[in-house]
């Protein structure tokens, strides 16, 4: 059974190049697409993911907010926040949002991106 993914950001292309990228290996599989944090919370309801990738800056609820909504819903669900803004404060209000680990998209942001999720994948034995 593939390990399932929830991808959060506004920006289409992002949103699009994560997939094609985590699509490439066949034990992932993203279950979704939100656009803001609002829907990302609504998705994780709907669709059960085994990890949830939020952007920082989002419309309607911004990654912290979702996340933080996340982990009362899903308060063992792994969320990863993927963001240009990455700041030591930022990694602070992520770690008390419930978020496992803030990634810079600039630095090194999609290797770290996929080393973080095959260590949440090995954590849940999936």
């Amino acid at each position: 059974m593939p390990y399932t993914i929830l991808i959060a950001d506004d920006n289409a292309a992002v949103r699009h190049s994560l997939r094609s990228c985590l699509e490439q290996h066949n034990d992932w599989q993203v279950c979704g697409e939100a656009e803001n944090g609002k829907e990302a919370v609504e998705k994780v309801t709907a669709l059960h993911p085994d990890v949830v990738i939020l952007d920082f800056q989002m419309p309607v609820l911004n990654g912290l907010e979702a996340a933080r909504q996340i982990s009362i819903i899903a308060p063992n669900l792994p969320i990863l926040m993927l963001t240009l803004y990455k700041s030591e404060q930022l990694w602070w209000e992520a770690q008390a949002a419930g978020i496992r680990e803030v990634i810079s998209k600039s630095d090194g942001g999609p290797k770290q991106l996929l080393v973080s999720l095959r260590c949440c994948q090995d954590e849940s034995g999936a």
